[in-house]
């Protein structure tokens, strides 16, 4: 059985708070959706800032947590059937979360799956192709001279920023209320922004997702979400 006062990880990042959620991570879109959800649900939590750096994500404390070195991952000492969870990949976390709260996943078992499935969206696929355009635009790739790779990532993201326009049509939410599904998907238009891809992309073509946008940055649980665990 886990035992939350000796893991691995606490040698390195000790809980100041055991009986807390510990959340390891560090405010990428990833890292962020994790933090925002334990401010929107009120759970008591501790953040352990855990730097992209290999120092930490390929450390033995934190590959004992999450053998996939990403963050972010989490600690919950109080989890089902009242044993001590870990847990890793954020949206697993996000479903474990809304369902251990019993909120931000509909009223209803076809609303859970509604949610579901654009949650999947994200991580299958606005999360990898996002991510592939900024590594493409923004960082190491895009000294590759071959042009075909960024337009590959930047056509895919133009598709998906259409299907999610065309999904907020008249509506203030991915899924109907808001969900988990929204934790997901506006950290990664933010980061639009991040990569300076916004205008190559045609941002502002896609004014549903902007007032999207700007509705879930509106949100103070969002606000502190973003900025936890701080990055200095």
């Amino acid at each position: 059985m886990l035992d939350t006062a000796t893991h691995p990880i606490t040698a390195r990042w000790p809980a100041t708070h055991p009986d807390r959620i510990q959340l390891y991570s560090f405010p990428t879109p990833n890292g962020v959706k994790a933090s925002i959800m334990l401010e929107e649900t009120g759970l008591p939590y501790e953040a352990h800032k855990i730097t992209l750096a290999d120092a930490d994500v390929k450390s033995p404390a934190f590959l004992s947590l999450n053998p996939n070195n990403k963050i972010p991952a989490i600690i919950d000492p109080n989890g089902p059937d009242a044993e001590p969870l870990a847990l890793f990949e954020s949206g697993a976390i996000l479903l474990y979360l809304a369902e251990k709260t019993g909120q931000f996943l509909g009223k209803t078992k076809a609303d859970k799956y509604r949610v579901t499935q654009w949650l999947m969206f994200q991580m299958g696929g606005v999360g990898p192709m996002f991510g592939q355009l900024g590594y493409f635009f923004k960082f190491a790739g895009s000294e590759i001279e071959d042009p075909r790779p960024r337009d590959r990532y930047i056509a895919e993201a133009k598709r998906l920023l259409n299907v999610l326009n065309q999904q907020l049509d008249g509506q203030d939410w991915i899924a109907g209320e808001y969900s988990i599904a929204d934790m997901a998907i506006a950290p990664w238009l933010r980061g639009l922004d991040y990569y300076g891809v916004k205008e190559t992309v045609g941002w502002e073509d896609h004014t549903n997702v902007m007032a999207y946008l700007d509705r879930f940055l509106d949100r103070p649980a969002v606000q502190k979400g973003l900025v936890t665990p701080a990055r200095d």
